[in-house]
């Protein structure tokens, strides 16, 4: 392999500093043919690099910026006008042809960004183009003209176990062109971090990844376009078990909620059970049924009609009811049957959360969700989650978006992770920790919520700064300090000041008398 070490760092960092977080992270520097950085740090590029021989290749910070890297920084965004540098420079510089070229080509990190107090390396290799084809249980057989032709011009073809075992045997009696030659892997487990490196030392060949059924469904074709991007993947589909499933079952594919228990919580179930919705849920093992029926009684749901389909497309393909007979390859259909639901709207009921008295009210809570407009793939830092409602009840308006609770308090924290999988959003990310420093590393919000910590020293600086251009900032304040400090910034930034007041009905004798809840000041800010 080629590899190109990507760099930064702050200013005044030595070529001894930057070496010495490298050959921490590479055991040999043979390989290495380039450092790449932002313009800004050409110069100690070049001193790196002089000795060694290594090319140097340099980027302005708008280039870098346009480039989707799975470590961004808020804190390097602004001060640098880029999300990342090395690993968006070493991707870039990987990714040409020749040296002096134009990107061309599709690149992976090897290794992803690896800091110390002055530097941040990162170091890539090129890759090559990958046809990702999907495959179902009627095997080789069942493949399209293009699938066929795919695999068997491929050098060589990757694949889970079962998979590949569904093509035909190599030998010298193989009547199909092209496989005697070709090399078969499986896929190690676990797979993910393995894949950089395993596609680099690829690169020059012609490769080939089967997936099950629709690659782009809950597939490896997903990470590998994410990985190498869409240019650099073709995929050639397959039916999808959802497609299969809904076949068998008379269910148009269009009104049915589709969720993976592989390699994630099936807790995300629960935020789909309502009374006669259709859910599948595509099983990791054996197990999932029975977690399915667990799901199903905690929520009032005990009552709704499960099948399991199971091996669609196969010989052996089996329908039935038992979840301890399940096997492996199977998908579990829920009819919804129950009146448990959760409302899909923000503003749940106070009593939907474990709370030690640290919750935005629901009154609140809607009128603050409605000022940070949550939309499809927007990320939010909730910064002094408390209970983790405002992140929980973002996550919840779309499948799509992303959110990260900031707490500092331990058992809070818990707090807020077991709310999230009992409202069936067990994908928050929570980061347990004190605002501003918690916040360092994390990626660029596209809207922040500063429920707790508000006047500590540095927060909303922080938070302020990470926010992307457009991005929106909501505070509640309850205190005269925070009201205090929210005047002042409003004078300086902007936005919408908001006084609310909630009075709730409650009874005084035999009577009803109205019980103001704390009055609350929102500032509702875009950058």
């Amino acid at each position: 392999m080629r590899l190109v070490i990507g760099i930064g760092a702050r200013p005044g960092t030595t070529p001894a500093e930057v070496l010495s977080l490298l050959t921490e992270s590479l055991s040999t520097l043979d390989d290495v043919v380039a450092v790449s950085t932002v313009e800004s740090r050409a110069e100690l590029a070049a001193s790196l690099a002089a000795p060694r021989g290594w090319e140097v290749v340099t980027y302005p910070p708008q280039e870098l910026a346009a480039v989707p890297v799975p470590s961004p920084s808020a804190r390097v965004a602004s001060a640098l006008g880029t999300a990342s540098v090395a690993e968006a420079s070493a991707l870039l510089a990987a990714a040409r042809r020749d040296p002096g070229a134009a990107p061309a080509g599709a690149a992976v990190l090897i290794v992803g960004k690896r800091s110390s107090p002055s530097a941040t390396i990162a170091i890539a290799a090129a890759a090559p183009e990958v046809t990702v084809v999907g495959i179902g249980a009627d095997a080789y057989a069942g493949l399209t003209e293009a699938g066929r032709d795919a695999i068997e011009t491929a050098d060589v073809v990757f694949g889970g176990a079962r998979q590949l075992a569904l093509l035909p045997a190599r030998g010298a009696g193989s009547q199909v062109r092209g496989v005697d030659r070709q090399e078969r892997v499986a896929w190690p487990s676990p797979l993910v971090p393995a894949l950089p490196r395993l596609l680099a030392e690829q690169h020059g060949r012609r490769v080939c990844v089967l997936a099950s059924g629709d690659p782009m469904h809950y597939g490896i074709g997903t990470t590998l376009v994410r990985l190498l991007g869409a240019a650099h993947v073709h995929v050639v589909p397959h039916p999808s078990s959802v497609s299969l499933a809904c076949a068998r079952l008379g269910w148009a594919v269009q009104d049915v909620e589709v969720v993976s228990a592989v390699g994630r919580s099936v807790d995300v179930l629960r935020r789909y059970l309502h009374d006669g919705r259709r859910v599948l849920v595509l099983g990791a093992d054996g197990g999932t049924p029975r977690e399915v029926w667990r799901i199903l009684e905690e929520t009032g749901f005990a009552g709704s009609d499960v099948t399991i389909l199971e091996s669609l497309g196969a010989d052996d393909e089996r329908i039935h009811r038992d979840p301890d007979a399940a096997r492996a390859l199977h998908i579990v259909a829920v009819e919804c049957r129950g009146a448990g639901g959760v409302p899909v709207v923000p503003g749940l009921a106070d009593a939907r959360y474990d709370s030690d008295g640290q919750l935005t009210k629901r009154e609140i809570r809607a009128v603050t969700l409605a000022a940070l407009g949550p939309r499809p793939g927007e990320l939010l830092w909730d910064v002094g989650a408390g209970s983790g409602s405002i992140a929980i009840e973002w996550l919840r308006a779309h499948r799509a978006c992303r959110a990260v609770a900031v707490e500092r308090d331990e058992a809070r924290a818990q707090r807020v992770a077991a709310n999230a999988r009992r409202l069936g959003v067990p994908g928050l990310s929570l980061v347990v920790g004190a605002a501003p420093e918690a916040l360092d590393g994390l990626e660029v919000p596209d809207a922040v919520f500063i429920g707790g910590g508000f006047t500590v020293p540095g927060v909303f600086e922080r938070c302020w700064g990470a926010l992307r251009p457009g991005g929106r900032l909501v505070v509640n304040a309850v205190t005269v300090e925070s009201e205090r400090l929210i005047a002042e910034l409003h004078t300086a930034h902007g936005g919408e000041l908001t006084r609310i007041a909630v009075n709730r009905a409650a009874p005084v004798g035999g009577f009803l008398s109205w019980r103001p809840m704390m009055p609350v000041t929102q500032w509702v800010v875009e950058k």
